[in-house]
């Protein structure tokens, strides 16, 4: 196999309430993390289902809607910035897919989860690196999660647009740095985060 190539998933459950879990927002200094869980209908199948980071926003935000007509089942679900600084960010990221997944209207039976660890919840599954390129569901939970979150960042960018959020998207960025450094940190800013502890600590 050449090392580029991904294995191929293998899926043990062949029954149709399957979940994809996936998340957004660990890498921001800002904001919480979003996750998604999508149990898609096999008879209304969907075109363009791709990691979201490769989609353009247009295309993410047509996919949303299309997800969220077509889908069996869906629920968005977060951890708030005052738990990722409590619990730190991979707990947090677990504890929002947990409530994605419960939040499901249908129970999933079983689980795709982008990553290599399960969340710890009680239904049972598998853990997929590279999940939302390998899975339509984990790639469409990629999607509702991405189109989310981003709505967050647009909506803060509003209240305070000298941070450039709707451009960074609150990731570390140069220009989300300096305004750090010019501008100090909001309420929303990760306070267990490297460079949001490091103004706090000159302020």
């Amino acid at each position: 196999m050449n090392p580029c190539e991904m294995p191929p998933l293998v899926i043990e459950y062949r029954g149709t309430l399957l979940a994809g879990v996936d998340e957004v927002g660990r890498g921001p200094l800002i904001g919480a993390v979003v996750a998604a869980a999508v149990i898609l209908d096999p008879l209304r199948p969907i075109e363009g289902l791709a990691d979201s980071k490769k989609l353009t926003a247009r295309r993410r935000e047509q996919l949303d809607v299309e997800i969220r007509e077509k889908a069996l089942a869906f629920a968005i679900a977060e951890a708030s910035v005052a738990e990722i600084d409590e619990l730190n960010i991979y707990h947090a990221t677990h504890l929002a897919m947990r409530r994605a997944i419960d939040g499901l209207p249908v129970m999933a039976e079983y689980l795709l989860v982008d990553g290599n660890r399960l969340p710890g919840h009680h239904v049972p599954g598998q853990a997929v690196v590279k999940g939302d390129a390998r899975h339509p569901a984990i790639a469409a939970a990629s999607i509702l999660a991405k189109v989310a979150r981003d709505a967050q960042m647009i909506t803060l960018d509003g209240l305070h647009p000298a941070y450039g959020f709707a451009r960074h998207k609150g990731y570390p960025t140069p220009e989300h740095l300096a305004a750090l450094e010019r501008l100090g940190p909001l309420s929303e800013h990760r306070r267990s985060f490297g460079p949001v502890r490091g103004q706090l600590a000159l302020s």
